[in-house]
C-alpha cells in the first residue's frame, strides 16, 4: 500500500466517525428533545399551551374553509376589505347550495389590520381613525367608531353570524400597545391589558400570525392574501 493510499484511508475513517458521532448527537437530541422546552416535562409543556385558547383550531372541519389574510392590509386604500370572506361564502351558498355550516372562512388580523377588531370605545379612546388615517364617511372627520362592524352584508357582525372567526396577532398587539403607549405616556402593560379587553366579541388572541396561519393550514384550510 502506497503512503498517499494509506493517507486517504485515515482520512476517511476520521471523516467517517466524525459522521457517525454527529449523527448519534442528533438521534440523542430528537430522543431528549430540542430547543427552548428540552427540558420541561410534558405536562407543564401541555399547561404552557393551555393559556392560548387555541382549541377553535380543531374544529375547523367544515368541508371547505378559507383563511383571508388581513395582516397589513391598507383599510384606507380598500375599506371593503371584508367583502372577500363575503364573497366566498355567497358563491358557495349561490353554486352549490351549502351554507355557513359547511363552508366556514378567517380572517387573520396583524399590524395594520387591528381596527378591524377593535371596539367603538378603543376607536374613540386612542384616536384610532386619525391614526389610521380613516375617515367616517358620515361625519367626514376622523373616525371614532369602528366602520367595519355594521354593514349588513360584510360587516364584522354579519360575517360572525355566519360563523367567520377572526383572530388578532398578539405580536403586532404589543407593538401597537407600545406604540400608543409611549404617544399618551402611559404604561405599556395598561395599554395592553385594555386592548385586549377592548377587542371586538369573539375575536381570538394567538400568539403570532403566521404561527396562526400555519396552524391553520394544517388542517386543510386554504390561504388568500388580501
Amino acid at each position: 500500500m502506497t503512503m498517499h493510499s494509506e493517507q486517504s484511508r485515515r482520512s476517511f475513517l476520521t471523516a467517517f466517525t466524525s459522521l457517525a458521532g454527529v449523527t448519534a448527537i442528533h438521534a440523542s437530541d430528537r430522543q431528549a428533545g430540542t430547543g427552548q422546552h428540552a427540558g420541561q416535562p410534558l405536562q407543564e409543556r401541555h399547561a404552557a399551551a393551555q393559556e392560548w385558547d387555541l382549541h377553535w383550531i380543531d374544529e375547523l372541519k367544515a368541508g371547505h374553509k378559507q383563511v383571508f389574510d388581513l395582516g397589513e392590509a391598507d383599510l384606507v386604500a380598500e375599506p371593503r376589505l371584508l367583502r372577500f370572506p363575503r364573497n366566498y361564502l355567497d358563491t358557495f351558498q349561490d353554486v352549490y347550495g351549502l351554507d355557513f355550516s359547511e363552508v366556514q372562512t378567517i380572517v387573520g388580523i396583524s399590524g395594520r389590520g387591528f381596527p378591524i377588531n377593535a371596539s367603538d370605545r378603543l376607536w374613540e379612546k386612542y384616536a384610532l381613525g386619525e391614526r389610521s388615517k380613516i375617515v367616517d364617511p358620515a361625519t367626514s372627520k376622523p373616525a371614532v367608531r369602528n366602520l367595519f362592524m355594521d354593514d349588513k352584508t360584510m360587516g364584522v357582525k354579519a360575517l360572525q353570524v355566519r360563523r367567520t372567526i377572526f383572530w388578532q396577532c398578539n405580536l403586532a398587539l404589543s407593538n401597537i400597545a407600545q406604540q400608543l403607549a409611549t404617544a399618551r405616556q402611559l404604561p405599556v402593560a395598561d395599554v395592553r391589558a385594555d386592548l385586549i379587553a377592548g377587542l371586538n366579541p369573539g375575536v381570538h388572541l394567538v400568539p403570532s400570525h403566521v404561527m396562526a396561519l400555519g396552524l391553520v393550514q394544517e388542517r386543510g384550510v386554504t390561504y388568500v392574501k388580501v
